[in-house]
C-alpha cells in the first residue's frame, strides 16, 4: 500500500458515506439498526472486547483521554476512540497512543466495499466497526470508546460496557437533541445500561434528576463524581478539567471492584502524563511560548464560557483568532467573547463551515475591534504578526479551526 492508495481509500470513505464532520445534521443518522447490522456482518468483534463508555456534552475527550492514559501506567493495553480527528483519520482510534495502522484503515475500507447493498451506514457508523473490529483484533485489555454525539441513538450504543460515565449536560446539538437541557439529558442518559454503574460529573440538580431515575430504571449503580475530593493536576490543562479529572477517578474507582490493579501512583501519573501517552491535544494546547499561544476546541455555550472566563483571567492583551460552523448560534458567542482582545475570524475550510460575512452585522454591534479572513491560517498570520512577546495568541471556535491551524503548523513547528 502506498501514501496515495491510502489517501485515495479514505477520500472514498469520506465520499461514499454521509459524514456530520463535515456535512452536519443531514449526515445524522439516529438509530441502531444499521450499526446492528453492520457490526454483524464482521461477527460482532464489540462483543468480545472489554469496554468503558464515554458520553456527556463536553469533557469527553479529555476524560477519556486521561483514563487511557491511567490505564496505561497500570500495564494495560488501551485502545482509544475518539471523534472528530483534528489532522489525520487515523487519530480516531489509537491504541496506548499510537495511531490506527494504515494498513489496517486500507484493507478494512476494501472490506467496507462488499458490503451488501441494502447496508448503507454513516461515515460514523464505518469508523465505529473500523474501532471495534480493530481493538478485537489487536487483543486489548480495555476499549475506551467516546459516545459521537448524544448517547440513545448513537452508533457506540451497541455495546455494553464495564462502566460508563456522563461527563455533564449542556446544550448543544439542539437541532438534533432537543432543545431543552431536560430533552438533552434524556438522550444522553441513553448510554446507561442494565446493571452497569454510571459515573455522572455534573451538578446541575435538573440534570440529575434525570440521570438518576434513569439508572433506578436499569439498576445501575449511579457515582456523584461531584462529591469526590482530590488534590490530583493534570498536563491537560484548563481549568475545565478539575471536574473531568474527578469523573475519571469516578471511573478508576469502579474498575478497581471489577478487579483492576490501578494503584494510586498509576492514577497520579497517569493524569500528568496524558500527552506523552496518548498524544492528546486541543485542549487549552499551549502551542508556543514565544508569543504564548493557547488553542482550544470548545465550540458550545457552556465550553466557550468556560475558556473566555480563563482567558480573562489572563492579564495580557489578547489576539482571537475564531470561526464556526453553520450550527452554531453565533448570538450567544458574541456576549462571551474575552475582554482586553483583538479578534481574527475566519471560516473553517470544510462544508459546514461558517463564512464571518455571514454574522458581519452582529461583530459590527459587538463593539470589538476585529478583521475578517478566508482562512483560519490567514487569521493565525495576521495574529502572530500584530502580536508582541508580551501578548497572546488564542485560536478556537470548533474542532476544525484547531486542526486546520494544527495542520498547518504543528509539522512545520516539529
Amino acid at each position: 500500500m502506498t501514501n496515495e492508495e491510502y489517501k485515495e481509500a479514505v477520500d472514498w470513505l469520506f465520499v461514499q458515506a454521509p459524514n456530520y464532520q463535515t456535512d452536519g445534521e443531514k449526515a445524522y443518522k439516529p438509530g441502531l439498526e444499521n450499526i446492528i447490522r453492520l457490526c454483524a456482518f464482521f461477527g460482532n468483534p464489540q462483543e468480545n472486547i472489554k469496554c468503558i463508555h464515554i458520553g456527556g456534552t463536553n469533557g469527553k475527550g479529555s476524560t477519556s483521554n486521561m483514563l487511557a492514559s491511567v490505564l496505561q501506567e497500570s500495564g494495560y493495553k488501551i485502545g482509544l476512540y475518539n471523534s472528530p480527528h483534528l489532522i489525520d483519520f487515523t487519530e480516531r482510534i489509537k491504541i496506548n497512543g499510537v495511531n490506527c495502522d494504515k494498513e489496517f484503515v486500507f484493507q478494512f475500507i476494501q472490506k467496507l466495499k462488499t458490503l451488501p447493498e441494502d447496508i448503507f451506514p454513516s461515515f460514523f457508523e464505518f469508523t465505529t466497526i473500523m474501532a471495534f473490529e480493530y481493538f478485537y483484533q489487536k487483543n486489548v485489555d480495555f476499549a475506551i470508546i467516546e459516545v459521537g454525539l448524544g448517547g440513545r441513538l448513537d452508533s457506540t450504543n451497541i455495546i455494553t460496557p464495564l462502566v460508563s460515565a456522563i461527563t455533564n449536560v449542556q446544550l448543544d446539538h439542539q437541532n438534533i437533541l432537543g432543545n431543552t437541557i431536560e430533552e438533552i439529558a434524556f438522550e444522553k442518559a441513553g448510554i446507561i445500561k442494565r446493571s452497569v454503574s454510571i459515573v455522572f460529573g455534573d451538578d446541575d440538580k435538573v440534570v440529575q434528576n434525570i440521570i438518576k431515575a434513569k439508572a433506578e430504571n436499569e439498576n445501575a449503580n449511579l457515582i456523584d463524581a461531584t462529591l469526590i475530593q482530590t488534590n490530583l493536576q493534570s498536563d491537560l490543562k484548563g481549568n475545565y478539567q478539575e471536574k473531568n479529572i474527578k469523573v475519571v477517578l469516578g471511573l478508576v474507582d469502579e474498575l478497581k471492584k471489577l478487579g483492576s490493579k490501578i494503584s494510586e501512583l498509576d492514577v497520579e501519573n497517569g493524569l500528568l502524563n496524558v500527552h506523552q501517552n496518548t498524544g492528546f491535544i486541543g485542549r487549552w494546547f499551549e502551542f508556543s511560548q514565544d508569543p504564548l499561544t493557547i488553542c482550544d476546541t470548545a465550540h458550545n455555550q457552556a465550553g466557550l464560557e468556560q475558556v473566555f472566563s480563563q482567558l480573562n483571567s489572563m492579564p495580557m492583551h489578547k489576539h482571537v483568532v475564531l470561526g464556526f460552523v453553520n450550527d452554531k448560534n453565533i448570538d450567544e458567542v458574541m456576549a462571551l467573547l474575552p475582554k482586553n482582545s483583538v479578534f481574527y475570524f475566519a471560516k473553517p475550510s470544510i462544508n459546514r463551515g461558517r463564512h464571518p460575512n455571514d454574522y458581519a452585522d452582529l461583530l459590527a454591534k459587538a463593539k470589538i475591534i476585529y478583521k475578517i479572513f478566508n482562512s483560519v491560517q490567514e487569521a493565525y498570520l495576521s495574529a502572530k504578526q500584530q502580536a508582541t512577546p508580551e501578548e497572546m495568541i488564542f485560536i478556537g471556535g470548533s474542532n476544525f479551526v484547531v486542526g486546520e491551524f494544527l495542520e498547518k503548523n504543528l509539522i512545520h513547528k516539529e
